[in-house]
């Protein structure tokens, strides 16, 4: 793996070896009462880590605040979507000219996609870098939450963080219906206490390492899979 390290004085040399880097993005939000706010950018810079170390990529630090106004009382520290969008847009255009030719972006949370499905586009008008943007939750067959079943078991698999004592069942869409879950989503995405009183959308009460694991594993695989299926320009169909 060739980790970020300002110190390594080799890192010129391994850059011109190595033209592709990962760019994890992450969040500081709350989790319900029972994961830390760092959720979301612990989960993705363990997935980062574990995909550069199998494909060999340039893995960056994480940029761990993003686009998560939607949470609001609860905690949270947010940038805006222009600014985050900017900000990784020069920092791609920055690793251009260190001949970083491909970047992957991992990212980690919801409220970010808006930000960064421009950024493509963007750093291709001025280079001929190719910039891919993957959330890591199109990686796996379960369907994601926030601080439910799925992401306290993937918690639980790469935290000590995780206090089952105080995780409390939030909102489960199988008592809702398809109508209903739609109408709810939309709210969310502006005030997500509105739909979820406690923060938490799902049920991490019955989360387990195992299954974390599990998940990981799947994500992880899927992720290197289609990383180097993109260097080549065939892209295969992702879970939704």
């Amino acid at each position: 793996m060739m980790s970020w390290n300002l110190s390594h004085l080799r890192i010129s040399r391994e850059i011109s070896k190595n033209p592709v880097a990962i760019v994890p993005v992450g969040s500081i939000e709350q989790h319900g009462p029972h994961l830390p706010v760092s959720t979301d950018s612990d989960i993705i810079s363990y997935i980062a880590d574990k995909v550069s170390e199998k494909t060999n990529f340039l893995l960056l630090p994480t940029i761990q605040c993003g686009v998560s106004f939607e949470h609001h009382p609860f905690f949270n520290l947010s940038v805006g979507s222009n600014t985050l969008q900017k900000y990784l847009v020069e920092m791609c255009l920055s690793l251009w000219k260190n001949k970083i030719k491909v970047v992957l972006i991992l990212n980690g949370h919801h409220g970010n996609q808006k930000a960064l499905k421009g950024i493509p586009s963007r750093v291709a008008k001025n280079t001929g870098q190719r910039v891919f943007v993957y959330s890591y939750w199109h990686f796996m067959k379960r369907r994601f939450d926030h601080a439910g079943f799925v992401e306290t078991s993937i918690m639980r698999a790469i935290s000590k963080h995780a206090e089952m004592s105080k995780a409390e069942k939030g909102l489960v869409e199988e008592e809702y219906t398809k109508k209903e879950l739609a109408k709810m989503s939309r709210i969310a995405n502006k005030s997500f206490v509105s739909v979820t009183k406690n923060g938490v959308w799902g049920d991490p009460r019955g989360a387990t390492a195992k299954e974390g694991r599990k998940i990981l594993s799947e994500v992880i695989s899927s992720i290197v899979k289609e990383s180097q299926t993109c260097l080549t320009g065939k892209s295969r169909k992702l879970h939704q």
